[in-house]
């Protein structure tokens, strides 16, 4: 995967608003020849996002410029594109990437959209930003401006892969005209529950009657169908809905560019990719939403308490029930009496094997063999679960009881209950007898 570095330069204030240049280094993907043409070709790009508003607070100190190459190459593919006009929700995100650790995906390919031609005046790029571990994901539809260095000299320098002019700085300038994003591209649930898929678009020029197009496509594992299909229309809206739950509102997305995905009384089938979908005017743009189905376990034993009342060893049975997605671990440990600071990892305990339930989610039971000669009355037993479902692992505690004294706590005390009761009955006879 290509390495991404992130620089941006805080150079405006507007209206309190404050506005930086960030830099993403990209792939320019093309299709390649060959005997099938099916493969790609990737070239290294630059896309320099001019004016991006920031609404956290920057200091002048923590940003590193942009500064174009001294001598224009007329290799090399830099896109300067201005954001201003459309509004990237929280681009800001990107400036904090290499902080916390997060990688920027970019790829950059031609665009044609609806009504041109492949080599129309101005050209159309598309561009594809992620931002993985969390965090906003968009796509962006770029549109080609003419320079005034190319109109008023001939001889400027072209790109040589694209053959557009490049401005006397050696860059593609442009502006972002169409964006469609998604503020949480990856989402997890738990089931039964109700969740939002988070999707928009935004658009520089705005039709006057505007006739918006939406499709929630969802993907698994090879199979996919269309979950919600709806139309802005002359005739009115028009919805087709293939999951019941599933809506979006037709309103907020003509109005606010709106497009996010309703999802209620989630189900482990639920689970999957999906594809936000927006037509507008001549764009046609998606971004994709991964929704992941977490349902934690819920862990006990079997055992209200533990005591051992003779040397034979006895089975403890620790339950994990009803989670989802597959992979538990179980983890058995000890703690003797006499070993009050220290917890003992106890090996030796085996697994059942999975069972899965008409839900789709799936149980598992861990057994371990426990002997008094090696756990006296005190000793603590912790089975502990982890999943991806929890934030920290899940524990259940059993402790080994002292045996409760029986009606005969020896074979000693036995026989003199039975001398006992003789001599009672003889006493008791001899009595009687006189």
């Amino acid at each position: 995967m290509l390495e991404i570095f992130i620089f941006a330069f805080l150079h405006a204030l507007a209206h309190g608003v404050q506005v930086a240049d960030v830099v993403l280094s990209c792939s320019f993907v093309e299709e390649g020849g060959g005997m099938t043409g099916a493969h790609f070709i990737r070239s290294p790009a630059t896309v320099v996002l001019r004016d991006l508003p920031m609404n956290t607070d920057l200091s002048p100190e923590t940003i590193t410029p942009y500064i174009p190459p001294d001598t224009p190459n007329a290799d090399d593919l830099i896109f300067e594109a201005t954001a201003s006009s459309v509004e990237i929700p929280e681009a800001e995100s990107l400036l904090h990437a290499d902080c916390n650790e997060q990688e920027v995906t970019c790829e950059l390919s031609r665009y044609i959209p609806r009504g041109t031609k492949p080599d129309s005046v101005p050209a159309h790029f598309i561009a594809s930003v992620q931002l993985e571990g969390g965090g906003v994901g968009f796509t962006l539809v770029l549109q080609t401006i003419a320079n005034e260095n190319a109109e008023s000299n001939t001889a400027s320098l072209m790109q040589s892969k694209l053959q557009l002019p490049l401005s006397q700085w050696g860059t593609l300038i442009s502006d972002v005209v169409f964006v469609v994003f998604s503020r949480s591209p990856s989402v997890a649930a738990p089931i039964g529950e109700d969740t939002v898929l988070d999707c928009g678009y935004r658009q520089r020029d705005t039709p006057a009657e505007q006739y918006v197009g939406l499709e929630w496509r969802w993907q698994y594992r090879g199979q996919g169908r269309t979950i919600l299909d709806m139309r802005e229309t002359e005739a009115g809206t028009f919805v087709e809905v293939d999951r019941d739950g599933a809506s979006a509102n037709s309103t907020l997305l003509v109005t606010d560019g709106n497009a996010s995905l309703t999802m209620k009384k989630l189900k482990v089938s639920d689970e999957g990719t999906y594809i936000c979908t927006i037509n507008s005017g001549p764009f046609q743009t998606q971004q994709i939403v991964q929704l992941n189905i977490m349902q934690p376990p819920r862990v006990f034993f079997s055992e209200n308490k533990i005591t051992f009342q003779d040397d034979s060893p006895q089975r403890l049975t620790c339950h994990c029930e009803r989670y989802y997605p597959l992979d538990v671990q179980v983890e058995w440990f000890s703690q003797l009496p006499s070993e009050t600071k220290s917890i003992s990892r106890t090996e030796g305990a085996s697994l059942s094997s999975h069972r899965q339930h008409s839900d789709g989610t799936f149980s598992l039971s861990s057994f371990l063999i426990v002997r008094p000669s090696e756990h006296p009355p005190g000793t603590v037993f912790t089975c502990r679960v982890s999943h991806v479902a929890l934030q920290t692992p899940s524990e259940v505690i059993l402790t080994v009881h002292t045996p409760e004294p029986g009606p005969f706590t020896s074979l000693l005390e036995y026989y003199w209950m039975i001398l006992v009761t003789l001599i009672l009955s003889i006493l008791f006879l001899y009595q009687a007898s006189r």
